[in-house]
């Protein structure tokens, strides 16, 4: 099974993912990334965080990147009717 690292660019502040979690594929890899974002963005920070210019970096064990996912990627949008 693959090992995959997260980290979280945030402005100018890298945050690297040491240990890494073994996952499925890709497809697993960006749902974890989804997850993070969304859990990170419900966090209260002491300071405004401009979110829309985050994402989170994702390599595999050969340390190349296999996905970038923005954090505004992990907005629901909901139509509304009316």
């Amino acid at each position: 099974m693959p090992r995959y690292f997260f980290n979280v660019h945030i402005g100018g502040d890298a945050l690297a993912d040491p240990e890494g979690q073994d996952l499925r594929n890709a497809d697993q890899a960006w749902e974890v990334a989804q997850a993070m974002a969304r859990n990170l963005m419900s966090t209260e920070f002491e300071r405004p965080v401009n979110w829309a210019t985050a994402h989170i970096e994702v390599k595999d064990d050969m340390d190349e990147i296999v996905l970038e996912f923005p954090f505004m990627e992990a907005i629901s949008v909901t139509q509304q009717s009316h």
